[in-house]
């Protein structure tokens, strides 16, 4: 009778001990990352909601969140942070830091700029009022630690090297400003690694890979944006990023789209989040972050236009340099449409599954 009476409050401190003694739940890396994005271009508050927390639950640590000036100060020195207030909010009650592109250079594209800008071209655009831009985002919204003002920047150089000069004094009169008032954010220029090694571009990522890293987004596709590479062929290419930059690089948006139209499926994606992950365990020390390009897929159609609207503006978004080719653009709306790991109708491919497994792993 004793003894039994003994045992229960022994069981009941062996519990106790267990639970005191474990592992205590550990942060979600903050250098793991997902472009978080609706399956619909229109999203509620309560969607936005949603779609952020299923986002966080996979592990991450941080997000993209995409600024462009001629919405954001529409009126010199007015600034209009409505298009971006819902989604900080989202990233910071998700506890995500936050990359920050600022499009300055967007392919092809410059800008889009303000009306009351002009039109612009690199040597015209005026590093203090960039400066204080960036200087507002940053003070309004703590979330953000990176920025990049230039994407895919080797397009914008491929047929005018003679303009880098100018940028390159433009993002030194930049990144000097910023530092200066946010020493703990951090900025570089982003390239997209699979135009890199298909146009030969590399002297490109080495002119210009000033700021605290480079950045890069990766497809495994050809200038046609057809799937070319396997998933241990794409992790080969991820390796030749550490002999164009003597610094610290970053994954922007890196991804593998699942479309059989362009070459992708699903078992390749998922087979690729492996690829990836333990690439990014082999050499996390040197990366600043890691982010996959998406989580949801889009209605096919929607994604590869010639232009975009953004704000009042049209603006060209193919960087692959091929213009209107009817071939290359529809091949570019398929694999971005089908890029997410998670359906239009929120079914999880078996990527979203190894993703999170791996994403987990790190924290």
């Amino acid at each position: 009778m004793n003894a039994k009476i003994i045992l229960i409050p022994l069981a009941i401190i062996a519990i106790a001990l267990a639970l005191v003694l474990a592992d205590p739940p550990r942060e979600p890396d903050p250098r793991v990352g997902l472009v978080i994005n609706p399956p619909d271009r229109s999203v509620s508050l309560e969607q936005l909601g949603r779609i952020y927390s299923d986002a966080a639950s996979s592990g991450i640590g941080r997000s993209n969140v995409y600024m462009f000036w001629n919405i954001v100060e529409p009126q010199r020195g007015e600034f209009d942070w409505r298009n971006y207030d819902a989604l900080f909010d989202a990233a910071k009650q998700n506890g995500l830091r936050t990359t920050l592109f600022f499009s300055i250079i967007n392919g092809v594209t410059l800008g889009p700029f303000p009306d009351w800008m002009g039109n612009p071209q690199l040597g015209s655009v005026d590093s203090q009022s960039l400066v204080k831009v960036l200087d507002a985002a940053l003070s309004r919204y703590d979330s953000i630690d990176a920025v990049i003002i230039a994407g895919q920047t080797e397009s914008q150089f491929r047929r005018s090297e003679h303009n880098m000069p100018a940028y390159e004094a433009l993002f030194s009169e930049v990144y000097d400003g910023v530092r200066a008032a946010h020493p703990d954010v951090r900025m570089g220029n982003s390239f997209a690694l699979h135009h890199v090694l298909n146009k030969d571009l590399e002297h490109i990522v080495k002119e210009l890979s000033d700021g605290d890293f480079a950045a890069f987004s990766y497809w495994p596709v050809d200038s046609l944006n057809d799937i070319v590479k396997t998933p241990s062929e794409a992790g080969e290419d991820l390796k030749k990023v550490f002999e164009m930059t003597p610094g610290n690089v970053a994954f922007f948006e890196i991804g593998w789209s699942t479309s059989g139209f362009v070459g992708g499926d699903d078992a390749s994606q998922k087979e690729f989040v492996g690829v990836l992950f333990d690439f990014y365990g082999q050499n996390e020390s040197k990366i600043e972050f890691l982010t996959w390009y998406k989580q949801h897929d889009m209605s096919e159609g929607t994604c590869g236009s010639r232009q975009s609207s953004i704000g009042d503006k049209q603006v060209e978004l193919d960087g692959s340099g091929l213009g209107g080719n009817e071939h290359v653009i529809e091949r570019l709306d398929r694999y971005v449409c089908n890029a997410g790991l998670l359906k239009t109708d929120g079914t999880a491919k078996p990527g979203w599954d190894e993703f999170k497994k791996r994403a987990g792993m790190q924290n």
